[in-house]
Formats: structure tokens, sequence, C-alpha cells
């Protein structure tokens, strides 16, 4: 018996060039700013591509589907397998470090919070 199944018989994902790289980029656990230098780009041009104001040229679509492991032909078009048709493990692993990671940033900003209100504080008594 033939496999005569293909790419293009699935049904394709409906949604536009930034969305998927949007959800390709969550699902490697990578932020808009982490992907950008490993591009060699703006975040401002990362953020464009996400929000379908521009697109990718070919060189840096390729380097997107390699850095993100999925196809140039499902960024662009939304044919063939998806990042979240992988497993669900890796959308866990994914939602797990971007949890972890905006903690850290919590912790942080609590950390900054403080300090700034004993500057405040000290700087109002002299």
């Amino acid at each position: 018996m033939h496999d005569t199944v293909n790419i293009y018989s699935q049904k394709p994902d409906f949604d536009t060039m930034g969305g998927r790289l949007s959800r390709a980029r969550d699902a490697a656990g990578l932020s808009i700013t982490e992907l950008a230098r490993r591009l060699g780009v703006k975040n401002s041009t990362l953020q464009a591509w996400e929000s379908d104001r521009s697109q990718p040229r070919a060189n840096r679509l390729a380097m997107l589907a390699g850095i993100l492991n999925v196809s140039p032909s499902w960024l662009l078009y939304g044919v063939g397998q998806s990042p979240s048709d992988e497993s669900g493990a890796a959308l866990i692993d994914a939602l797990t470090t971007n949890l972890l990671r905006l903690r850290r940033a919590h912790e942080e900003s609590g950390r900054l919070i403080a300090q700034l209100e004993r500057e405040l504080a000290r700087a109002t008594r002299e």
C-alpha cells in the first residue's frame, strides 16, 4: 500500500504568517529580543514580521525556519507540520520556560520598586 499523504493533503494553518511566526517563537521558548539577536535584526523588525506589517526576506526566512525548527513553507503558507503538532511536551516546556522567565522578571521588578522607594524616602528626608 502506498502512502499518498503529503503536506499538501493536510489541512493548512489559516493563521497569518506573523501569527505562525509568533507561535513558533513561543513554542521554541524564545523572546522577541532573543530571536532578534540570533537573527541579527532589530526587535522592531521582528515585531513588524509578527504583526504582519512586513515579511522577512528569503535569507532571514530560512534562518527563522532553522532556528524555530519549522519549515519555511509552514511559516509562509501554513502548509506542513506546525510546532504544536510535534508534541504537547514541547509546548509544556515552552510554557514552563516562559513562566520561569516571567517569575524572575517579577522578582526583579519587586527589587527595583523597593530600591526606588528607599531612594525616594532618602531623597525626601534630605
